[in-house]
């Protein structure tokens, strides 16, 4: 169950984005589409959290910086702390995250938690692809994350 307070959407490049935040301002949830619950664009934390978004889709913003609150067991929360390791334009393998949060055999299970990641682009699990350096998968839609990685100037194996 998503314990969000405020929700607000932004129109991207690649269609409208909603976000929810937490009563602390946390940021909880980002979709693609619009929002199911009233939006409420004049709290603060949207608002800064939209600005950076906005930079992000301009081009100019590489990081985030905005306080997270994801919900999710305690492997997913391990992989989406790895996945936020990724630096911006550069992309690890489901298996370098297994490696990376000690689970050498887990990529299977690194590729599940990317799935079920309630904050993608923040926690930037587009920037995860197959050992052979081609997509993989992407719970939002291989488009989606092809548009994301082109943003990042990220080019893949054929």
């Amino acid at each position: 169950m998503l314990r969000a307070h405020a929700y607000d959407e932004l129109d991207t490049s690649l269609g409208v984005i909603s976000f929810a935040v937490d009563r602390a301002g946390r940021l909880k949830r980002l979709d693609f589409g619009r929002a199911t619950a009233p939006c409420s664009p004049t709290l603060p934390e949207l608002r800064r959290f939209s600005d950076q978004l906005a930079e992000y889709f301009a081009g100019s913003r590489t990081a985030f910086d905005i306080e997270l609150a994801p919900d999710g067991t305690p492997f997913q929360l391990e992989v989406w702390r790895a996945l936020s390791l990724i630096p911006f334009g550069r992309t690890a393998s489901y298996a370098e995250i297994a490696r990376r949060v000690g689970k050498p055999g887990a990529a299977r299970a690194v590729g599940q938690a990317n799935g079920a990641n309630p904050i993608p682009i923040v926690i930037p699990c587009h920037r995860v692809i197959a050992a052979d350096g081609t997509l993989g998968g992407f719970s939002s839609g291989l488009g989606i994350k092809r548009k994301l990685l082109a943003l990042e100037q990220i080019s893949l194996a054929a």
